[in-house]
Order: C-alpha cells, then sequence, then structure tokens
C-alpha cells in the first residue's frame, strides 16, 4: 500500500470488467485504494463491480458499491449522493465508462450513434454535472477522463461513433478544466491507445473474423513497442493526474501509447 492519494476519495466508473481480466477502470480502482484512497466502484453490472471491491477489500483497501447505468441523470445523482453520505467528500472523480461499435458514418445506425454517445460523453457531462458543486464547495478536487487516440487518429477498423465521443471528451475535459482551474479544481484526460484489455478482446473478434489470436498479433505488430499496453499503463497515468504530483496540471491529455500516435 502506498500513499499518492491517501485520505481522498475517489469514484471511479466503470470499475467492473466485462470478462475475466483487469480492464482500465477495474486497474484504476484497484490501484487508487492501493495508494490510499476510499473507492466508490460503480458499475452497470453489480457483480463487475463487487468483484473489483472483493479485490480490493482483500488488499486491505476501503471501498464501496454503487450499481448505476451513468447515461442516465438520475443514477449519477444518486451515485454522488451515495458517496457524500458514505465518505462525505468526493477528491477524484475517474470516468472510464466506454463502449465501442464498429461502422463508418454510413454503416452506423442512428441508434448504434445515439447509445455510443450516450455511454462514453453524456456520461461524464453527467457525472461532472453532479460532482462538480462538491469539489467547488470544498475548493479542490481532479477529474480524469479516459478518452482514446481515436480521438486524434483513424483507428485501424472504422469506429466513428467511438471517435467522435472521444474526441468530444477531449473537448469536455478542457472546457471543464479551464472553467473550473481558478476554484482548485482540475481536469485531465488519458489517451490511452493500443491496449490489450478485457474489453479489446471481447469486442474485437469480429473485426477479424472472431480469431483473437491474430487480434493480438496485429494489435501488437502495430506498436513502435512491438507490443501493446495494459490497464495498469492507463491507471498509473490515471494516479499521477489525480495525485498532488500533478497539482500544477491542468486542461491536458497525457498520452499513453507506446509512441503509436506519433509514428506517423
Amino acid at each position: 500500500m502506498g500513499d499518492r492519494v491517501k485520505g481522498k476519495v475517489a469514484i471511479v466508473t466503470g470499475a467492473g470488467s466485462i470478462a475475466p481480466g483487469v480492464g482500465n477502470g477495474k486497474a484504476a480502482a484497484i490501484l487508487y485504494a492501493r495508494e490510499g484512497a476510499r473507492v466508490m466502484v460503480v458499475d452497470s453490472r453489480i457483480e463487475a463491480a463487487q468483484e473489483t471491491e472483493r479485490i480490493i477489500r482483500e488488499e486491505g483497501g476501503e471501498c464501496a458499491v454503487f450499481e448505476a447505468d451513468v447515461s442516465r441523470a438520475d443514477d449519477c445523482r444518486r451515485m454522488v449522493e451515495r458517496c457524500i453520505e458514505t465518505f462525505g467528500r468526493i477528491d477524484i472523480l475517474h470516468n472510464n465508462v466506454g463502449i465501442v461499435v464498429h461502422g463508418g458514418a454510413v454503416e452506423t445506425s442512428e441508434e448504434d450513434w445515439d447509445r455510443v454517445m450516450a455511454v462514453n460523453l453524456k456520461s461524464m457531462f453527467l457525472t461532472c454535472k453532479y460532482v462538480l458543486p462538491h469539489m467547488e464547495r470544498q475548493g479542490s478536487g481532479a477529474i480524469v477522463n479516459i478518452s482514446a487516440d481515436a480521438a486524434i487518429r483513424q483507428m485501424a477498423y472504422p469506429a466513428i461513433s467511438y471517435a467522435a465521443s472521444k474526441a468530444g471528451v477531449n473537448a469536455l475535459t478542457r472546457e471543464v478544466a479551464l472553467r473550473y482551474a481558478a476554484k482548485g479544481i482540475r481536469a485531465n484526460a488519458v489517451m490511452p491507445g493500443t491496449m490489450k484489455t478485457p474489453m479489446v478482446l471481447a469486442t474485437l473478434g469480429d473485426a477479424y473474423d472472431g480469431d483473437a489470436d491474430e487480434v493480438m498479433r496485429q494489435r501488437d505488430a502495430s506498436c513502435p513497442t512491438g507490443q501493446q499496453g495494459d490497464a495498469w499503463d492507463t491507471a498509473y497515468a490515471a494516479l499521477f493526474l489525480a495525485s498532488d504530483e500533478a497539482k500544477y496540471i491542468t486542461a491536458t491529455t497525457l498520452v499513453v501509447d507506446g509512441g503509436l500516435t506519433v509514428r506517423g
């Protein structure tokens, strides 16, 4: 156990994994707890949140679980109220929820477009909407939004709604950061590149005719390092931005991609 966020309270959305293993949100929740934070573990699937809770408690950390669909305003409001009731404050808001739907402008249905925007972008607007007043009263707080390199570069397969939503995350982060900078609140985004996570394994198979091994081989080969990153790489970047070590960093995006986006 460390103390980089000791005494702080963190809300982590999307803190479960959709398949066995450790995804970005799960890693972040565990890492915040390891570094001294009390963590509210939030997921739309209560059993996934409870698995993260189990790991945190087994390691001696303190956490609470909340089931929420963070694309819904009422769920976000209740989530924030529960966190205040349970822990008395909110120091870190870590927005991790995200989904991918494959397809370009013609292939993507209006329904899928709306769903991706609701989950990936609207959710972060809503969590900020209900958390920010509490942070403002405290005079402090750190928001970390998980974006993606798709916000700034073309993906290997078409996913226009995902890319557009992540570009929106970057803009939302910037606007919140500048509006609240003088109030002691920071907002930053982490932009992971090609990562090996349960979500990737669960969602990319169709893009490669269901051949998971081929998915991983091609993704590793696409990286300048010769291998993908993992959820812990994203989580450690988020931990830094959420900690007081980053007290003079706001309105930025931290790229975690092994050099992929600048290779050209």
